[in-house]
């Protein structure tokens, strides 16, 4: 009889998670971490981008102005406003922050196209070497959001790219528990990863909103618009500076509103033609059928749902190319 031997051998993946997934507490000495990067030459640019957060973003701007009062760790905050008809851009002016309105940028590109455009637009003004990129709809923002972000980028040159990774709950009005929130990430994101680029299986937030990277990198890439770029953008970093060039931090928990289940259809669309596309299997239906299973009953409805891919910033012959 031939005993069975468990396959003890490590996947590329479990490689990368032993040596590159972090926590955010490892990095809260702020002030040693603004001296690393005095030390190396280097300035950071915090992003924003908004869509009517008049809710959160003076909590998240607080939390930014307390930290830069701690140590020297963020040169340039950046909002990108995407035309909010509440005080989100006055709010954040209050508090000191380069407030633009996406519209604004890079107008000769056309009409901004969700949230994957105004972040590739956001690269035109921001100056800082390294990059970090947070969304400001959370409710549970803290510092962590930004020094955890960029502590292997600072504490490891090898690292180029870093992932936020954290526990989203979903809560009911009521503030309940009631669920993971994340039902993209889980239910599309991850398994598809999984199917064809299973190097990336180790990252626990694909589609997370918080990133930190090298501009260097960042100009180098296409940007998926909308829903879309986060997918786009893990793969084509990978492409570009391989697994060991990435790293991941854990937040903690992130809370922040979720959207209901039939309007996560077409983000999950977006996401799946993202990867399918990197993937070189071409889908090129912008528009598609839904059975929709409402209250009153079953709809047949078409879903449109655009992706346009544009092109790596330092390929564009004008004065926002990056250097």
């Amino acid at each position: 009889m031939t005993l069975a031997h468990a396959d003890t051998s490590r996947t590329a993946a479990e490689e990368w998670f032993a040596s590159r997934c972090y926590r955010h507490d490892r990095f809260a000495d702020v002030v040693a971490l603004a001296d690393r990067k005095r030390r190396l030459g280097l300035s950071v640019s915090l992003v924003l981008p908004c869509r009517e957060v008049a809710g959160t973003i003076g909590a998240v701007m607080e939390e930014v102005e307390a930290l830069r009062h701690r140590a020297p760790i963020v040169d340039q905050v950046v909002v990108v406003d995407a035309g909010s008809r509440d005080a989100t851009a006055a709010i954040a002016r209050r508090h000191g922050a380069e407030v633009h309105d996406e519209s604004e940028l890079l107008p000769e590109m056309g009409p901004v196209l969700g949230k994957g455009d105004a972040m590739w637009r956001a690269l035109s003004i921001a100056r800082g070497d390294i990059v970090v990129y947070a969304d400001a709809d959370s409710a549970s923002f803290g510092a962590h959001f930004i020094y955890g972000m960029l502590g292997p980028l600072l504490g490891d040159q090898e690292v180029r790219f870093v992932k936020a990774t954290y526990h989203r709950p979903f809560t009911a009005p009521d503030g309940t528990v009631v669920d993971d929130a994340g039902r993209v990430t889980e239910l599309t994101a991850k398994p598809l990863l999984a199917i064809f680029y299973p190097e990336l299986a180790g990252f626990g937030q694909p589609l997370a909103g918080e990133v930190a990277a090298r501009r260097d990198l960042l100009c180098s890439i296409p940007f998926l618009t909308g829903y879309a770029v986060e997918m786009g953008m893990m793969i084509d970093v990978l492409r570009r500076v391989g697994l060991a060039g990435m790293a991941q931090v854990d937040l903690g928990s992130r809370v922040n509103r979720s959207q209901r289940l039939l309007a996560l259809n077409s983000m999950s669309y977006a996401v799946a033609r993202a990867l399918l596309t990197r993937a070189g299997q071409a889908v090129d239906a912008e528009s598609y059928l839904h059975a929709a299973n409402r209250p009153a009953g079953v709809r047949l409805e078409r879903r449109v749902v655009s992706m346009v891919e544009r092109p790596p910033l330092s390929e564009l012959d004008s004065e926002n190319q990056c250097l």
